[in-house]
């Protein structure tokens, strides 16, 4: 049994198209270092309010100067309501869910976060201009979805 030249072309193109396809993701995982933005560190989520740093959710500042935002999604809220970072400082944002899947999105920033419960999602920001940035919840995450939101406040440094 032989191949017809059209079906050896093709499956040539389609050799070489897949080794192309599984280069450029190789290249871009561990030349670039690229990986996801979280959720691989794991914690309880019936025990979120017991778990450091998310028995204590709001804004730290760390000792090598960035700031953390440790935010609980729960529902239709995020805890804590208020937020305030100074602009031009790197902030680390470290969300978790205690209930549902959530999102965690800053409207005009590249913060968007899948938050499911279990999982620890990290995302560092740099704010360069002050003001106030809403958060916003792009998952349905029930009746009450569209009341979850709140605002980040950031302030000149």
């Amino acid at each position: 049994m032989g191949f017809h030249k059209y079906e050896k072309i093709w499956l040539l193109f389609g050799i070489i198209s897949l080794i192309l396809f599984l280069s450029i993701v190789g290249v871009s995982a561990f030349g670039f270092n690229h990986h996801p933005s979280g959720g691989m560190e794991t914690i309880d989520p019936t025990k979120v309010e017991n778990t450091a740093p998310f028995d204590e959710p709001g804004v730290k500042k760390l000792e090598d100067g960035t700031y953390e935002v440790v935010v609980i999604a729960e529902a239709f809220s995020f805890n804590p309501g208020d937020i305030k970072v100074p602009a031009g400082e790197k902030v680390v944002f470290k969300v978790t869910s205690k209930d549902v899947t959530h999102s965690f999105s800053i409207v005009d920033t590249t913060v968007n976060m899948m938050v499911v419960p279990g999982r620890v999602n990290t995302k560092t920001f740099k704010f360069d201009k002050p003001g106030k940035y809403l958060i916003l919840c792009n998952e349905y995450c029930g009746g009450g979805h569209h009341y979850m939101s709140t605002e980040i406040e950031v302030v000149p440094s």
